[in-house]
Protein backbone atom coordinates (compact mmCIF):
# COMPACT_ATOMS: atom_id res chain seq x y z
CA UNK A 1 0.00 0.00 0.00
CA UNK A 2 1.30 3.35 -0.74
CA UNK A 3 1.72 5.44 2.35
CA UNK A 4 -0.01 8.58 0.45
CA UNK A 5 -2.87 7.00 -0.08
CA UNK A 6 -4.66 8.25 2.78
CA UNK A 7 -3.83 11.71 1.44
CA UNK A 8 -5.91 11.23 -1.44
CA UNK A 9 -8.75 9.80 0.56
CA UNK A 10 -9.43 12.97 2.28
CA UNK A 11 -12.47 14.31 0.05
CA UNK A 12 -14.11 16.62 2.31
CA UNK A 13 -11.69 19.68 1.29
CA UNK A 14 -12.19 19.28 -2.14
CA UNK A 15 -15.78 18.86 -1.22
CA UNK A 16 -16.29 21.90 0.88
CA UNK A 17 -14.44 23.97 -1.56
CA UNK A 18 -16.38 23.22 -4.63
CA UNK A 19 -19.01 23.99 -2.49
CA UNK A 20 -18.59 27.18 -1.58
CA UNK A 21 -18.87 26.62 2.19
CA UNK A 22 -15.00 25.65 3.09
CA UNK A 23 -14.23 27.97 6.16
CA UNK A 24 -10.30 28.03 6.89
CA UNK A 25 -7.77 29.81 6.07
CA UNK A 26 -8.79 33.51 5.41
CA UNK A 27 -6.27 36.07 5.47
CA UNK A 28 -5.99 38.77 7.68
CA UNK A 29 -4.76 42.24 5.81
CA UNK A 30 -5.25 44.36 9.35
CA UNK A 31 -3.85 44.13 13.46
CA UNK A 32 -5.89 41.65 14.84
CA UNK A 33 -8.62 43.74 16.46
CA UNK A 34 -12.71 44.25 17.49
CA UNK A 35 -12.50 45.01 13.71
CA UNK A 36 -10.43 43.43 10.83
CA UNK A 37 -9.93 43.81 7.26
CA UNK A 38 -10.18 39.99 5.76
CA UNK A 39 -10.19 39.25 2.11
CA UNK A 40 -10.64 43.07 1.19
CA UNK A 41 -13.81 43.63 3.28
CA UNK A 42 -14.43 44.48 6.95
CA UNK A 43 -15.64 42.13 9.32
CA UNK A 44 -16.32 41.92 12.96
CA UNK A 45 -13.97 40.03 14.48
CA UNK A 46 -15.55 37.24 17.57
CA UNK A 47 -13.39 34.22 16.92
CA UNK A 48 -10.28 35.73 18.45
CA UNK A 49 -8.19 34.69 21.60
CA UNK A 50 -6.78 37.77 22.04
CA UNK A 51 -9.51 38.07 25.11
CA UNK A 52 -7.81 41.03 26.52
CA UNK A 53 -7.82 43.34 23.41
CA UNK A 54 -3.72 44.13 24.09
CA UNK A 55 -2.23 42.96 20.85
CA UNK A 56 -2.72 46.15 19.75
CA UNK A 57 -1.69 48.03 22.70
CA UNK A 58 1.07 50.76 22.17
CA UNK A 59 3.03 49.56 25.35
CA UNK A 60 2.98 45.83 23.68
CA UNK A 61 3.71 46.85 20.28
CA UNK A 62 6.59 49.34 21.24
CA UNK A 63 7.96 46.54 23.52
CA UNK A 64 8.16 44.06 20.50
CA UNK A 65 9.73 46.33 18.43
CA UNK A 66 12.41 47.80 20.85
CA UNK A 67 13.44 44.03 22.21
CA UNK A 68 14.20 43.05 18.00
CA UNK A 69 16.42 46.27 17.59
CA UNK A 70 18.02 45.06 20.98
CA UNK A 71 18.72 41.89 20.38
CA UNK A 72 17.50 40.85 16.75
CA UNK A 73 14.92 38.46 15.58
CA UNK A 74 15.88 35.29 17.34
CA UNK A 75 17.80 33.52 20.05
CA UNK A 76 19.05 30.79 17.48
CA UNK A 77 19.80 28.56 19.56
CA UNK A 78 17.52 26.64 22.75
CA UNK A 79 17.23 27.84 26.45
CA UNK A 80 19.24 25.16 27.54
CA UNK A 81 22.57 26.18 25.68
CA UNK A 82 22.68 30.27 24.28
CA UNK A 83 18.96 30.89 23.73
CA UNK A 84 18.35 32.40 27.46
CA UNK A 85 17.89 36.21 27.25
CA UNK A 86 17.65 38.35 30.27
CA UNK A 87 14.00 39.25 29.45
CA UNK A 88 13.52 35.51 29.45
CA UNK A 89 14.42 35.35 33.24
CA UNK A 90 12.31 38.43 33.82
CA UNK A 91 9.02 36.64 32.50
CA UNK A 92 9.61 33.95 34.34
CA UNK A 93 10.42 35.40 37.80
CA UNK A 94 7.60 38.35 37.22
CA UNK A 95 5.04 35.38 36.54
CA UNK A 96 5.93 33.06 39.15
CA UNK A 97 5.13 36.22 41.49
CA UNK A 98 1.91 36.92 39.16
CA UNK A 99 0.57 33.19 40.00
CA UNK A 100 1.93 32.61 43.59
CA UNK A 101 4.21 29.71 42.32
CA UNK A 102 7.56 29.36 42.97
CA UNK A 103 8.65 29.06 39.57
CA UNK A 104 7.96 29.51 36.03
CA UNK A 105 9.84 27.62 33.05
CA UNK A 106 8.81 29.36 29.25
CA UNK A 107 8.21 27.73 26.26
CA UNK A 108 8.41 28.25 22.90
CA UNK A 109 4.63 27.76 22.62
CA UNK A 110 1.64 27.30 24.60
CA UNK A 111 1.14 24.10 22.83
CA UNK A 112 4.76 22.71 23.31
CA UNK A 113 4.43 23.46 26.74
CA UNK A 114 2.16 20.59 27.17
CA UNK A 115 4.75 18.42 25.39
CA UNK A 116 7.18 19.21 27.48
CA UNK A 117 5.66 19.25 31.14
CA UNK A 118 3.74 16.05 30.39
CA UNK A 119 5.92 13.97 28.70
CA UNK A 120 8.52 14.87 31.52
CA UNK A 121 6.54 14.59 34.49
CA UNK A 122 4.63 10.80 33.59
CA UNK A 123 7.45 8.41 33.08
CA UNK A 124 6.82 4.35 32.64
CA UNK A 125 4.37 2.86 35.35
CA UNK A 126 3.06 6.25 36.03
CA UNK A 127 -0.66 7.32 34.88
CA UNK A 128 -1.94 10.69 33.18
CA UNK A 129 -5.48 10.88 33.54
CA UNK A 130 -7.85 13.26 30.83
CA UNK A 131 -10.68 14.90 30.81
CA UNK A 132 -12.11 13.85 27.23
CA UNK A 133 -12.80 17.12 26.27
CA UNK A 134 -8.98 18.42 26.90
CA UNK A 135 -6.87 20.28 24.28
CA UNK A 136 -4.96 18.07 22.12
CA UNK A 137 -2.43 19.22 23.12
CA UNK A 138 -3.04 17.60 26.40
CA UNK A 139 -3.48 14.44 24.47
CA UNK A 140 -0.24 14.44 22.19
CA UNK A 141 1.93 14.99 25.56
CA UNK A 142 0.50 12.19 27.30
CA UNK A 143 1.28 9.90 24.10
CA UNK A 144 4.73 11.56 24.26
CA UNK A 145 5.34 10.04 27.14
CA UNK A 146 5.62 6.72 28.62
CA UNK A 147 3.33 6.30 30.79
CA UNK A 148 -0.63 5.29 30.70
CA UNK A 149 -2.93 7.66 29.77
CA UNK A 150 -6.91 7.31 30.75
CA UNK A 151 -9.36 9.23 29.81
CA UNK A 152 -12.64 10.26 31.93
CA UNK A 153 -16.43 11.71 30.28
CA UNK A 154 -16.28 15.44 30.15
CA UNK A 155 -16.68 16.63 33.93
CA UNK A 156 -17.99 13.46 35.13
CA UNK A 157 -16.33 13.43 38.49
CA UNK A 158 -17.96 9.91 39.51
CA UNK A 159 -16.37 8.60 36.29
CA UNK A 160 -13.35 10.03 37.66
CA UNK A 161 -13.72 8.75 41.42
CA UNK A 162 -14.05 5.44 38.76
CA UNK A 163 -11.16 5.75 36.83
CA UNK A 164 -8.59 6.74 39.89
CA UNK A 165 -9.96 3.64 41.55
CA UNK A 166 -8.92 1.58 38.81
CA UNK A 167 -5.52 2.47 38.61
CA UNK A 168 -2.62 0.60 41.12
CA UNK A 169 -1.95 2.79 44.63
CA UNK A 170 1.38 2.00 44.05
CA UNK A 171 1.62 4.50 40.61
CA UNK A 172 2.17 8.35 40.17
CA UNK A 173 -0.92 9.59 39.15
CA UNK A 174 -1.57 13.14 37.73
CA UNK A 175 -4.75 14.23 36.83
CA UNK A 176 -5.05 16.90 33.80
CA UNK A 177 -8.08 19.23 32.82
CA UNK A 178 -8.30 22.27 31.19
CA UNK A 179 -9.46 25.20 33.51
CA UNK A 180 -11.71 26.85 30.89
CA UNK A 181 -12.81 24.54 28.27
CA UNK A 182 -11.36 25.72 24.73
CA UNK A 183 -14.89 24.72 22.29
CA UNK A 184 -17.56 24.83 24.68
CA UNK A 185 -16.37 27.33 27.45
CA UNK A 186 -17.48 25.87 30.57
CA UNK A 187 -15.14 25.61 34.05
CA UNK A 188 -13.60 22.29 35.17
CA UNK A 189 -15.27 21.48 38.68
CA UNK A 190 -11.67 22.23 40.24
CA UNK A 191 -12.90 21.56 43.71
CA UNK A 192 -13.83 17.84 43.29
CA UNK A 193 -10.91 17.31 41.06
CA UNK A 194 -8.62 18.56 43.95
CA UNK A 195 -10.66 16.57 46.80
CA UNK A 196 -10.63 13.22 44.55
CA UNK A 197 -6.59 14.03 44.00
CA UNK A 198 -6.34 14.61 47.51
CA UNK A 199 -8.56 10.93 48.44
CA UNK A 200 -6.02 9.03 45.81
CA UNK A 201 -2.82 10.16 46.26
CA UNK A 202 -2.59 11.99 42.57
CA UNK A 203 -1.27 15.80 41.51
CA UNK A 204 -2.87 17.88 39.51
CA UNK A 205 -2.44 19.89 36.41
CA UNK A 206 -4.28 23.08 35.26
CA UNK A 207 -3.99 23.90 31.54
CA UNK A 208 -5.09 27.98 32.07
CA UNK A 209 -4.93 29.21 28.61
CA UNK A 210 -8.39 30.39 28.15
CA UNK A 211 -8.07 31.14 32.13
CA UNK A 212 -5.62 33.24 32.55
CA UNK A 213 -6.64 36.94 31.85
CA UNK A 214 -10.16 35.49 31.83
CA UNK A 215 -11.25 33.98 35.80
CA UNK A 216 -10.02 34.61 39.24
CA UNK A 217 -8.88 37.48 41.55
CA UNK A 218 -6.74 39.68 38.47
CA UNK A 219 -7.01 36.95 36.16
CA UNK A 220 -5.23 34.64 37.45
CA UNK A 221 -6.79 31.87 36.45
CA UNK A 222 -9.46 28.83 37.43
CA UNK A 223 -7.29 27.91 40.00
CA UNK A 224 -7.98 31.70 41.77
CA UNK A 225 -11.54 31.81 40.73
CA UNK A 226 -11.58 28.70 43.27
CA UNK A 227 -9.37 29.57 45.63
CA UNK A 228 -6.93 26.78 45.03
CA UNK A 229 -4.04 28.04 44.45
CA UNK A 230 -2.20 26.18 46.89
CA UNK A 231 -4.16 22.59 45.23
CA UNK A 232 -3.02 22.97 42.16
CA UNK A 233 0.64 21.65 41.31
CA UNK A 234 1.16 22.33 37.58
CA UNK A 235 -0.49 25.45 36.08
CA UNK A 236 -0.03 25.31 31.99
CA UNK A 237 -0.65 28.81 30.39
CA UNK A 238 -0.28 30.53 26.72
CA UNK A 239 1.21 33.87 26.19
CA UNK A 240 -0.91 33.71 22.75
CA UNK A 241 -4.00 34.45 24.02
CA UNK A 242 -4.54 37.05 27.12
CA UNK A 243 -0.85 38.19 26.77
CA UNK A 244 -1.01 38.79 23.62
CA UNK A 245 2.33 36.84 21.78
CA UNK A 246 3.29 34.09 21.28
CA UNK A 247 4.95 31.26 24.03
CA UNK A 248 3.69 29.03 26.82
CA UNK A 249 4.38 28.33 30.52
CA UNK A 250 4.73 26.10 33.46
CA UNK A 251 4.16 27.20 37.01
CA UNK A 252 5.00 25.26 39.53
CA UNK A 253 7.13 24.46 42.66
CA UNK A 254 11.19 25.12 42.02
CA UNK A 255 11.67 21.14 42.81
CA UNK A 256 9.35 20.21 39.34
CA UNK A 257 10.34 23.33 37.67
CA UNK A 258 14.17 22.37 37.95
CA UNK A 259 13.23 18.42 36.64
CA UNK A 260 11.47 20.34 33.66
CA UNK A 261 14.15 22.19 32.39
CA UNK A 262 16.79 19.34 33.17
CA UNK A 263 14.38 16.61 31.33
CA UNK A 264 12.05 18.25 28.87
CA UNK A 265 12.96 17.17 25.28
CA UNK A 266 10.78 19.49 23.78
CA UNK A 267 12.48 22.20 26.33
CA UNK A 268 15.87 21.31 25.44
CA UNK A 269 15.76 20.96 22.05
CA UNK A 270 13.61 23.73 20.88
CA UNK A 271 14.98 27.20 20.04
CA UNK A 272 13.34 30.10 22.63
CA UNK A 273 10.87 32.08 22.30
CA UNK A 274 12.05 35.30 19.69
CA UNK A 275 13.12 38.13 21.82
CA UNK A 276 9.70 40.02 20.42
CA UNK A 277 7.29 37.45 21.54
CA UNK A 278 9.32 37.33 25.06
CA UNK A 279 8.51 41.11 25.30
CA UNK A 280 5.08 41.57 24.51
CA UNK A 281 3.95 39.10 26.71
CA UNK A 282 5.85 40.61 29.61
CA UNK A 283 4.47 44.30 28.70
CA UNK A 284 1.11 42.76 28.72
CA UNK A 285 1.46 40.86 31.75
CA UNK A 286 2.31 43.88 33.16
CA UNK A 287 -0.70 45.62 32.03
CA UNK A 288 -2.74 43.04 33.29
CA UNK A 289 -1.13 43.38 36.79
CA UNK A 290 -1.72 47.26 36.77
CA UNK A 291 -4.95 47.59 35.30
CA UNK A 292 -7.42 44.18 36.79
CA UNK A 293 -10.37 46.28 35.82
CA UNK A 294 -10.02 44.52 32.34
CA UNK A 295 -10.86 41.57 33.17
CA UNK A 296 -14.01 43.26 35.08
CA UNK A 297 -14.52 44.89 31.68
CA UNK A 298 -14.61 41.38 29.81
CA UNK A 299 -16.97 39.52 32.39
CA UNK A 300 -19.55 42.36 31.58
CA UNK A 301 -19.13 42.04 27.93
CA UNK A 302 -19.87 38.50 28.43
CA UNK A 303 -23.32 39.08 30.51
CA UNK A 304 -24.18 41.96 27.74
CA UNK A 305 -23.06 39.51 25.02
CA UNK A 306 -25.37 36.35 26.72
CA UNK A 307 -28.30 38.71 27.50
CA UNK A 308 -28.34 39.88 23.91
CA UNK A 309 -28.29 36.82 22.15
CA UNK A 310 -31.51 35.70 24.35
CA UNK A 311 -33.14 38.97 23.93
CA UNK A 312 -32.71 38.40 19.93
CA UNK A 313 -34.07 34.37 19.95
CA UNK A 314 -30.57 32.94 19.58
CA UNK A 315 -29.72 29.60 21.46
CA UNK A 316 -26.37 28.92 23.22
CA UNK A 317 -24.55 27.55 26.08
CA UNK A 318 -24.46 29.28 29.25
CA UNK A 319 -21.12 29.93 30.25
CA UNK A 320 -20.66 31.92 33.44
CA UNK A 321 -18.75 35.06 32.76
CA UNK A 322 -16.29 33.00 29.98
CA UNK A 323 -15.45 34.88 26.63
CA UNK A 324 -16.09 31.87 24.86
CA UNK A 325 -20.47 31.52 23.71
CA UNK A 326 -21.31 28.08 21.75
CA UNK A 327 -23.89 28.44 19.52
CA UNK A 328 -25.08 25.08 18.32
CA UNK A 329 -25.91 24.28 14.96
CA UNK A 330 -25.38 20.77 15.35
CA UNK A 331 -24.63 19.19 11.68
CA UNK A 332 -21.53 19.72 9.99
CA UNK A 333 -22.79 21.02 7.03
CA UNK A 334 -25.09 23.06 8.52
CA UNK A 335 -22.60 24.93 11.02
CA UNK A 336 -20.68 25.58 7.67
CA UNK A 337 -23.16 27.04 5.42
CA UNK A 338 -24.01 29.78 8.88
CA UNK A 339 -20.65 30.38 9.42
CA UNK A 340 -20.16 31.15 5.68
CA UNK A 341 -23.65 33.36 5.42
CA UNK A 342 -22.01 34.73 8.99
CA UNK A 343 -18.37 35.73 7.07
CA UNK A 344 -20.01 36.90 3.47
CA UNK A 345 -22.71 39.49 6.40
CA UNK A 346 -19.45 41.00 8.02
CA UNK A 347 -18.85 38.53 11.06
CA UNK A 348 -16.37 36.13 11.67
CA UNK A 349 -16.91 33.43 13.86
CA UNK A 350 -15.25 30.48 14.24
CA UNK A 351 -16.91 26.41 13.07
CA UNK A 352 -16.03 23.59 15.17
CA UNK A 353 -16.35 20.01 13.67
CA UNK A 354 -15.54 16.80 14.71
CA UNK A 355 -12.96 15.81 16.26
CA UNK A 356 -12.84 18.97 18.46
CA UNK A 357 -16.61 18.46 19.13
CA UNK A 358 -18.97 15.09 19.18
CA UNK A 359 -20.00 14.53 15.79
CA UNK A 360 -23.90 15.84 16.06
CA UNK A 361 -22.32 18.49 18.10
CA UNK A 362 -21.14 20.91 16.19
CA UNK A 363 -21.05 24.75 16.81
CA UNK A 364 -20.16 28.27 16.07
CA UNK A 365 -17.54 28.68 18.63
CA UNK A 366 -17.83 32.96 19.62
CA UNK A 367 -15.56 35.00 21.71
CA UNK A 368 -14.96 37.90 23.18
CA UNK A 369 -12.42 40.94 23.39
CA UNK A 370 -12.64 42.98 26.49
CA UNK A 371 -11.59 46.05 23.86
CA UNK A 372 -15.22 45.56 22.54
CA UNK A 373 -17.85 48.54 22.50
CA UNK A 374 -21.36 47.89 22.91
CA UNK A 375 -22.90 49.19 19.44
CA UNK A 376 -20.30 47.13 17.70
CA UNK A 377 -21.42 44.01 19.55
CA UNK A 378 -25.28 44.89 18.50
CA UNK A 379 -24.04 45.02 15.42
CA UNK A 380 -22.76 42.15 15.18
CA UNK A 381 -25.70 40.17 17.00
CA UNK A 382 -28.63 41.74 14.92
CA UNK A 383 -26.04 40.27 12.35
CA UNK A 384 -26.40 36.90 13.75
CA UNK A 385 -30.03 36.36 14.13
CA UNK A 386 -30.67 38.04 10.61
CA UNK A 387 -28.39 34.89 9.70
CA UNK A 388 -30.12 32.21 11.56
CA UNK A 389 -33.50 33.45 10.69
CA UNK A 390 -32.36 33.49 6.72
CA UNK A 391 -31.03 30.08 7.25
CA UNK A 392 -33.98 28.71 8.78
CA UNK A 393 -36.42 29.26 5.68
Amino acid sequence: MDLFEKCGRMTAVKETREAGIYPYFHALESRQDVEVMMEGKRRIMLGSNNYLGLTTHPEVVEAGIKAMEQYGSGCSGSRFLNGTLRMHLEIEQELARFLNKEAVVTFSTGFQSNLGIISAIVGKGDYVICDKENHASIYDGCKLSYGTMVRYRHADMEHLRHTLEQIPDTAGKLIVTDGVFSMGGDIANLPEIVRLANEFGARVMVDEAHGLGVLGKGGRGTASHFGLEDEVDIYMGTFSKSLASLGGYMASSLEVAEFVRHTSRPFIFSASMTPASCACALAALRILEREPERVSRLQEICRYVRAGLTERGIPHKYTADIPIIPIYTYETIRTLTIAKMLYEAGVYVNPVLPPATPATECLLRTSYMATLKEPLLDEAMDIMASVLTEEAK
